[in-house]
């Protein structure tokens, strides 16, 4: 099967394609509390999605790297709000060291093509 892969910056790929399956790359946003950080992620992350045939309803999983635990129930709060019901994808979530200390959020997808 042919791997494709988009937006390449030489480091690494916005989104690679395999089979059917796409894969994100961390996605951030730095402006804002934990809350606005989540929304703006979330939103890119439809976009992008919507972009290479796919959408929220077809996350296979997810990977949520949050700054600090505490801000954990603020993630929590805005990522209920747009996962809709049965379609909750396999889920982690980890504190992490973030690469810029405004980062309090980053998450990676990985989903199907409709």
């Amino acid at each position: 099967m042919e791997i494709k892969r988009f937006e390449g910056t030489g480091r690494m790929s916005k989104v690679v394609e395999h089979n059917g399956t796409l894969y994100l790359s961390g996605l951030t946003n730095d402006e804002g509390d934990m809350k606005e950080q989540t929304a703006a992620v979330l939103a890119k992350a439809e976009a992008i999605l919507n972009q290479y045939g796919s959408d929220k309803n077809h996350i296979l999983s997810a990977t949520i790297y949050v700054k600090d635990m505490a801000l954990f129930a603020d993630m929590n709060s805005v990522w209920d709000a747009w996962v809709e019901n049965g379609n909750e994808p396999a889920r982690a979530c980890v504190e992490a060291n973030m690469a810029r200390e405004n980062l309090l959020v980053e998450i990676s997808i990985v989903a199907a093509k409709k």
